[in-house]
């Protein structure tokens, strides 16, 4: 839908953020006079009286005006301001539904990143949980429909991740952490990338980086040492790990291992990504070290998208690493794939996960496209001459329905949903979810996702973060994206993380 002008009533951040957010699931377009517009103007209007929250929508369409109103009253057992902000998206998109007559979306006005740890909360605080101490599943999707309006099939979706998650969640308790190192290579930079990944630079700058890497692992092993902390999971991501030349890729699975690795690690992952990374001496470096999951994500089995995405590697060579990778060792095996991906429609998707499952991976997780900020693709199309038709992109319908076919094939290979998260931008408007085999869940993609175990970043772009349960908030620390500016400024970002877990777990 275009418009012409957009105006609020308030210049909150938080409304104008939370606004945006309704209007772009609706794909709403502030464009001027040389396009058609179906609005002139467009007023919206929120007031709060008592603990009643009332909208007005004011829409003129050349010389007519006309005016929709929607009121809500905030739960009381919810933090107020919290509530409001709920309720102003509430009544802006029941608006947009039964008045303007629009298409609702899947998730309703749920935008948040990790929609999962609204039905934890529901939970921890006892909504759901009968006097028995059974889960009552219709309760919670009820309140998830009631609530964010998300469709019947999103809020089934969402109570079973969360209630399959559970053991994992209890498994943790406040010495229990996990670790994430962040290793910002790629052989090359995908078309719709925003990850800080840096093309393979010389020698010389990698062994820079491991230099200043061995640092920040030598500090973060005393922090574990100093708190008496128990590592559950180790993640090496990127990036691409397995695009460090062997040398550096061999240093650092022994750096890691002696650093975390113990009796009480569950799960140790490397992200092995693209198969032009994995090679005979690269799983031999594996094997030598007590790696218990690899991701190996095509992202696609179709040559002609990986040759117009910016991949070096072929279909066939994905099967081929996969194969090597099975037969090397007794580890755990993801594949991703993405849904939305350029020139691609529904039979090149279903070709691709039929030539995945062919290959009995224990872990199978579909993104949706993201037209992320700082990818090259994003990048594209802030030009003025491209536009989204120059690439091709299915339309939302279409990523549904790929997905909605993906999950029932998936299902009926006993895959089942065990965690997802959502991103802004995203195709269709759906998530991006990990399906898996019994027993085969990514236990550091829970923790990550629920927010309640402490997480140290080692690495350039990893993040630290540590749940204060007295003061009930997250507190956080980030190292740079920037190569240049991680390596220059190392010892800062290794006090900032020193500084939280000191003010959470004490001198």
């Amino acid at each position: 839908m275009r418009i012409k002008n957009l105006r609020l009533n308030s210049d909150d951040q938080v409304i104008t953020k939370i606004v945006g957010e309704v209007l772009r699931a609706f794909h709403f377009e502030i464009v001027d006079e040389d396009f058609d517009i179906d609005f002139d103007d467009f007023h919206i209007f929120n007031d709060v009286i008592a603990d009643k929250v009332l909208t007005r929508l004011v829409v003129k369409k050349a010389n007519s005006y006309s005016v929709y109103k929607a009121a809500e009253v905030v739960r009381p057992e919810e933090r107020f301001g919290a509530e409001v902000h709920r309720l102003v998206k509430k009544n802006l998109y029941k608006i947009l539904i039964d008045d303007l007559k629009l298409r609702g979306v899947p998730y309703g006005i749920m935008h948040g990143v990790r929609p999962t740890k609204i039905i934890h909360r529901w939970l921890r605080n006892g909504y759901g949980v009968t006097s028995r101490g059974v889960i009552d599943r219709d309760k919670i999707s009820r309140r998830l429909r009631a609530d964010y309006l998300t469709s019947y099939e999103k809020s089934l979706l969402l109570t079973e991740v969360a209630l399959r998650q559970i053991p994992i969640l209890n498994s943790s308790d406040d010495k229990t952490i996990s670790v994430y190192i962040g290793i910002p290579f790629c052989v090359t930079r995908c078309l719709y990338c925003s990850f800080p990944s840096n093309v393979l630079p010389s020698a010389e700058k990698v062994a820079e980086f491991m230099e200043v890497l061995t640092r920040d692992i030598d500090a973060a092993a005393n922090e574990i040492q100093r708190y008496g902390f128990k590592v559950q999971t180790i993640y090496i991501g990127g990036g691409t790990p397995t695009s460090l030349p062997i040398n550096f890729f061999t240093d650092l699975l022994a750096k890691v291992t002696v650093a975390f690795h113990s009796d009480s690690v569950e799960e140790f992952t490397v992200e092995c990504g693209r198969a032009d990374t994995i090679d005979d001496d690269k799983i031999s470096a594996l094997k030598n070290f007590p790696v218990t999951r690899i991701c190996v994500n095509p992202q696609t089995m179709q040559d002609k998208t990986l040759q117009r995405i910016g991949r070096q590697h072929t279909a066939a060579q994905v099967i081929t690493a996969f194969e090597k990778l099975r037969h090397a060792g007794d580890w755990q095996i993801n594949m991703d794939l993405i849904l939305g991906l350029p020139g691609e429609n529904f039979d090149d998707v279903l070709d691709s996960l039929k030539k995945v499952l062919a290959l009995n991976p224990d872990d199978v997780t579909l993104h949706a496209l993201a037209l992320k900020r700082g990818s090259k693709l994003q990048t594209q199309l802030a030009d003025e001459i491209s536009t989204l038709d120059d690439f091709d992109l299915p339309n939302d319908e279409t990523v549904r329905f790929m997905s909605d076919t993906a999950e029932k094939i998936l299902r009926g290979k006993y895959y089942s949903p065990y965690y997802l998260y959502r991103q802004g931008y995203i195709s269709g408007g759906i998530e991006n979810i990990g399906y898996c085999k019994r027993g085969a869940e990514c236990i550091y993609n829970v923790q990550i996702m629920d927010e309640r175990q402490t997480i140290l970043g080692v690495g350039a772009a990893a993040s630290t973060k540590v749940p204060d349960n007295v003061a009930m908030r997250l507190q956080t620390s980030f190292n740079a994206k920037d190569l240049s500016t991680y390596l220059r400024d190392v010892d800062r970002y290794i006090a900032n993380r020193a500084k939280i877990l000191a003010e959470v777990y004490g001198n």
